[in-house]
């Protein structure tokens, strides 16, 4: 068996890209003066990461491999069996690398040293160091961790995606989508709206939160729980449209089903609108409960 890959994922900092849009450190420097604002803070925030990382790479074990891939390269990065995720950055990062994983350990790592520590990024990079040594002496299988539940939104031709916290069906370009809509127990209605979110118990506190205290505060589910959350938004009633059918619940085994009636519709998870199924006229998109849950470690 292949010894562990550590796989520290991180993305590209504001100061980085502050450098490539205006050449110099002086230019960047003046952009960010005239909005009010300072580099001093971006460059703190930008060397805290860059501390992060390297505490996380001096921490890989002798004879384990390691490699480094940033978010803009995730769908092109090979993920093995073997690997354990070292993610260093905000919660959003977590829940964008949760997608390309099939049960591999991710330990969410803080690069602000705790100042304002995330749901997901639960660990200092002094903590991920000892969790790194513990497991180089227990083996990978001894890192505990929680099982977060995971949305899948599936098309009839066989094409799959997966979400930590949400996943969105609607028009590329935000527009009217028009579709027929089929809950679990079998009632259909034709819609035109601003989408459909389908959200898992850790997408909860973002997105899907605002929706539902709009709509009188529905009981969501907990991050651990089998179970999601869906709603319609600003669905418009009309002669041929319904706004019925605008929420409910999916348990295991159940799922709702979306048929585009538009020239087509996009389905995308947890804000990576690039990376998308394309659904057109006539197809079918069912979501329910994914079936790889991403293992945090705790």
């Amino acid at each position: 068996m292949a010894n562990p890959r550590l796989v520290i994922i991180h993305r590209r900092t504001e100061l980085q890209d502050l450098l490539d849009r205006h050449a110099t450190r002086g230019q960047a420097e003046f952009f960010l003066r005239t909005r009010g604002r300072s580099i001093q803070d971006v460059q703190e925030r930008h060397d805290r990461l860059t501390l992060a990382l390297a505490t996380v790479r001096a921490a890989v074990p002798a004879d384990w491999r390691h490699a480094e891939v940033e978010r803009a390269d995730l769908s092109r990065f090979l993920f093995s069996p073997q690997d354990i995720m070292a993610v260093v950055g905000q919660d959003g990062l977590v829940a964008n690398v949760a997608k390309y994983l099939d049960g591999q350990p991710a330990i969410g790592i803080d690069p602000e040293q705790g100042t304002n520590p995330g749901v997901l990024v639960r660990h200092t990079p002094q903590a991920a160091v000892r969790l790194l040594q513990e497991a180089a002496l227990a083996g990978a299988g001894g890192l505990r961790c929680q099982a977060l539940t995971t949305v899948t939104a599936r098309l009839d031709d066989g094409q799959e995606l997966s979400g930590l916290n949400e996943i969105f069906i609607g028009h590329a370009a935000h527009q009217s989508a028009r579709y027929q809509l089929t809950t679990p127990d079998g009632r259909t209605e034709r819609q035109s709206s601003s989408g459909l979110i389908v959200s898992t118990g850790t997408g909860a506190t973002g997105w899907c939160a605002s929706i539902a205290l709009e709509r009188g505060g529905r009981v969501l589910p907990a991050p651990t729980d089998p179970r999601l959350t869906w709603f319609v938004r600003e669905a418009w009633p009309s002669p041929i449209t319904g706004v019925s059918l605008t929420e409910g619940s999916l348990e295991t085994g159940e799922a709702v089903r979306i048929t585009v009636a538009s020239d087509q519709l996009v389905a995308f998870g947890d804000g990576m609108e690039d990376d998308r199924l394309t659904a057109s006229w006539g197809q079918e998109i069912t979501v329910g409960l994914g079936r790889r849950p991403l293992r945090l470690v705790v």
